[in-house]
């Protein structure tokens, strides 16, 4: 928990300070145009910094902060005949998908997981759970590192990245325009100048409520793109090997991945709303790749 603590404060303090500097240089200064209004150029680039600042930061750290995160150890050496097993896998599906071969970890964690990561398609990391290779046949951890490989070549983590930086900039964007609209409302005429109490507090509660409707979106989007990275699975591991390890997963409660890393991991319907969801329910996507007869990557 302490390292988790860490890493996340070390991100914010990366973004803040690479905002600070963008916008420096791009000279953005006064948001409002002091006649009541704000400066919507201004604005604008200001929201586009701190909204991919953010996004793209957190990409650019995703290999090393899942490293640290979880403990994920990278197989150079492979030991085992099981690690010997997955990295031939995944070069074998690397190449089939005509991506570079992903660095191959695994972790410690008796739940069942698996994730993928990285800034670039040749670029990424794939881990796995030591629960996952003890709870599944090699058939069926095949099928996820297939779904995790298609992950990666389908570039999920870079158009999830373009699509948070795109949503936390309306966020911004769009909370500043109605604090500002309220501030004006509650202002009186002799009241001088300057950020007021009603602007910060209708800002802030602007922000949490349009980030919960951004967050639906990002949700809606990671389930769409589960569906094709599940097709992408059994284009390289085969579609009843992809069948047969979502069905095992459907008995089994997968264990918890960072922030950074959960949209790319396994999941399972749990108790909130869909609408917040990452993943389709597992039955959805058992369904949909029964209804599927040729598959390829997305």
């Amino acid at each position: 928990m302490g390292k988790r603590i860490f890493l996340f404060l070390l991100t914010n303090v990366l973004v803040i300070a690479v905002a600070m500097l963008v916008l420096n240089l791009l000279g953005v200064g006064n948001l409002r145009d002091g006649h009541g209004g704000m400066n919507l150029g201004s604005l604008a680039v200001f929201a586009l910094v701190w909204g991919f600042a953010g996004s793209f930061i957190s990409l650019a750290m995703s290999k090393w902060m899942a490293k640290q995160s979880v403990g994920a150890v990278v197989i150079t050496n492979p030991a085992t005949p099981t690690e010997r097993w997955l990295l031939e896998t995944v070069k074998r599906q690397a190449q089939k998908a005509g991506i570079g071969m992903p660095e191959v970890a695994i972790y410690e964690s008796p739940e069942p997981n698996a994730f993928a990561t990285g800034m670039t398609k040749n670029s990424a990391l794939v881990a796995v759970s030591t629960g996952l290779l003890e709870r599944m046949t090699q058939d069926e951890v095949e099928a996820v590192l297939g779904h995790e490989v298609a992950h990666v070549a389908n570039g999920d983590m870079v158009t999830m990245a373009l699509l948070q930086g795109v949503l936390n900039a309306f966020v911004i964007f769009f909370a500043k325009i109605i604090a500002n609209i309220a501030d004006n409302f509650f202002r009186s005429a002799d009241d001088e100048g300057g950020t007021s109490w009603v602007f910060i507090v209708v800002d802030l509660v602007m922000n949490i409520v349009l980030g919960i409707l951004a967050s639906m979106v990002t949700a809606w989007f990671s389930r769409y793109r589960e569906f094709h990275a599940d097709e992408g699975g059994a284009y390289l591991a085969g579609r009843e090997k992809m069948i047969a390890a979502l069905r095992r997963l459907a008995t089994m409660q997968p264990g918890q991945l960072p922030d950074q890393m959960a949209a790319f991991g396994i999941s399972s319907a749990g108790t909130l709303s869909m609408l917040f969801h990452t993943h389709p329910p597992l039955e959805e996507r058992i369904a949909a790749l029964e209804a599927k007869q040729s598959f390829s990557l997305a």
